[in-house]
């Protein structure tokens, strides 16, 4: 079994969640990348180091951080950030205590702390495939991009690395159409990729998403994704969502649908926030009532 060459224990605060915390680190039970397993997070990530898997598990009321591979010490520096444990929530408790359901929802998921990774293109990656499709579209596609690319994470599981962003860029658009993406998708990522590296330097969230929405085919939505886990942003709020404005209007104002407008409107309460507030209604299951047919699962692919 493969040992890791870095290790560091970790002091999580009282009631703190991992899994519920890194599950924004993961696509599916089933990511190529990433897994929860046996309460345990393993992460395979490309560092400014090199490739790296970090496993992240509780342990008598610690949380010990392992890296493996080349960039084994860059993963384990920043494997509190990955935690959330850097997470700073000051102010929101004030903010929270003026809505009974936002209150209420903080106190039952007080363990849950936002990640902040620090990586831009793997979030990007899985946000544009994300786009304005089903969840299943995207998962598909985005697994079937991870293991077309196919580059073995280091350490003990059978992980994969996210693809190189240099090689996306030189892939032409069609050969991402079998794994269902279409030319637009297809284009937006192959653009991202080539600025992967303009991207990664940005200082912070503000300046991320200003570079984000630049490019071509990237929107305010999209820019949240990315910058919500890659900078750990408390107020990245998914504008042009097709459920979250509907949860937002629902939660906090009993209203059964809702735009982006009335969305804003009833998240800047908690400006500074928002994209917490959010977190926090997902991660207790909110929805509104549904009225609609479900959206169908297409496949390009077959186009």
């Amino acid at each position: 079994m493969t040992e890791p060459t870095a290790r560091r224990a970790l002091r999580p605060p009282a009631g703190y969640r991992l899994a519920a915390s890194v599950r924004a680190l993961t696509f599916s039970p089933y990511d190529p990348c990433a897994r929860i397993a046996g309460g345990a997070l393993w992460w395979a990530t490309r560092t400014p180091a090199g490739p790296a898997t970090l496993a992240l598990r509780p342990a008598a009321g610690e949380l010990v951080a392992e890296g493996y591979g080349p960039g084994a010490d860059w993963v384990v520096d920043r494997a509190d950030a990955v935690a959330g444990l850097r997470d700073d929530l000051t102010g929101f408790a004030t903010l929270a205590a003026a809505h009974p359901v936002v209150a209420r929802l903080a106190a039952q998921h007080r363990g849950l702390r936002m990640p902040a990774t620090g990586l831009v293109f793997p979030r990007l990656l899985r946000a544009v495939f994300e786009q304005k499709v089903t969840g299943k579209e995207a998962y598909r596609a985005y697994a079937a991009t991870v293991r077309h690319f196919g580059e073995p994470a280091p350490g003990p599981l059978p992980l994969l690395l996210p693809p190189e962003p240099a090689a996306v860029a030189a892939s032409p658009y069609w050969v991402f159409h079998p794994f269902g993406v279409e030319q637009r998708r297809a284009e937006t990522l192959r653009r991202a990729a080539a600025a992967a590296d303009r991207l990664q330097r940005c200082a912070d969230a503000a300046e991320a998403t200003r570079r984000l929405t630049a490019i071509a085919g990237i929107g305010p939505w999209t820019a949240a994704e990315v910058v919500r886990v890659a900078y750990g942003d408390p107020d990245a709020v998914s504008v042009g969502d097709y459920h979250i404005p509907n949860t937002v209007a629902w939660a906090l104002a009993g209203e059964p649908r809702g735009d982006d407008a009335r969305m804003l409107a009833l998240l800047e309460p908690f400006r500074g926030h928002r994209g917490r507030v959010c977190l926090l209604l997902e991660a207790a299951g909110v929805q509104a009532p549904k009225f609609g047919p479900r959206a169908p699962i297409r496949s390009f692919a077959r186009f």
